[in-house]
């Protein structure tokens, strides 16, 4: 039963392992986990209920424009050419504070980080996101990344190619997400935009079952908002 149940957990990370569309990624061989770093005190909120979820998408054409030389860039921007990736999955508060740093977060196996680098792709953001986000609704990171994996798979991201020189706007954002995504609603997608009105992350919302919900908080960039988006 255990070599039965061990089988079965190497094959739901394995799944993780591949992009919502089903494409491979290239990934070191030499794969090295994280170090576990000790949690920000004033970031730590341990009791706070979960009222909602939220998973956050990065558009990793911007992130790589400011970060490609980093040393955690290797495998997002230089090994491969991503569109969006998973930022995280969050537990968020009913209140201004979310639940945060809730349990102990050693550093993850090596397996752990292999079979997710294609849809998170860097070893210390899967383990910040375990430590800050995971360790507060679940007791262990596979089954957390597992969660995370299968709502990234049941979204079809858009690859925001607009024209050269046509107006976008954080609407058209939420627009090409529906178009591909019947079952989103564009009041569960939080538009996220930073210096420059430069698109950052799409954030989607959810309501305790995990199903898509309106963001309790707003949506970010309003409609009109006008944005730039990094090519791909």
């Amino acid at each position: 039963m255990r070599l039965a149940a061990a089988a079965l957990a190497i094959l739901m990370l394995a799944s993780a392992a591949q992009a919502a569309d089903g494409a491979s990624c290239a990934i070191p061989r030499d794969i090295r986990p994280a170090k576990s770093r000790p949690p920000p005190a004033h970031e730590i909120a341990k009791g706070v209920p979960t009222a909602s979820y939220m998973l956050a998408l990065s558009w990793s054409p911007e992130w790589c424009r400011t970060h490609a030389d980093s040393r955690d860039a290797e495998v997002q921007c230089r090994d491969n050419r991503f569109g969006f990736v998973v930022h995280g999955l969050w537990p968020n508060g009913a209140g201004r504070t979310h639940p945060r740093y809730c349990g102990p977060a050693p550093p993850l196996k090596v397996a752990t980080v292999r079979a997710n680098l294609c849809m998170t792709p860097s070893a210390q953001l899967l383990q910040n996101e375990w430590a800050a986000h995971g360790t507060c609704g679940w007791t262990a990171p596979e089954p957390y990344f597992a969660k995370a994996a299968e709502l990234w798979r049941a979204i079809k991201p858009p690859p925001l190619a607009f024209p050269p020189g046509r107006v976008v706007t954080a609407g058209d954002v939420r627009a090409a997400f529906t178009a591909r995504n019947p079952h989103l609603r564009r009041d569960a997608l939080f538009v996220k935009v930073g210096d420059g009105n430069r698109l950052q992350e799409v954030r989607v919302c959810y309501d305790l079952r995990f199903k898509p919900a309106r963001c309790a908080k707003g949506v970010g960039a309003p409609d009109h908002v006008r944005i730039r988006i990094q090519p791909a």
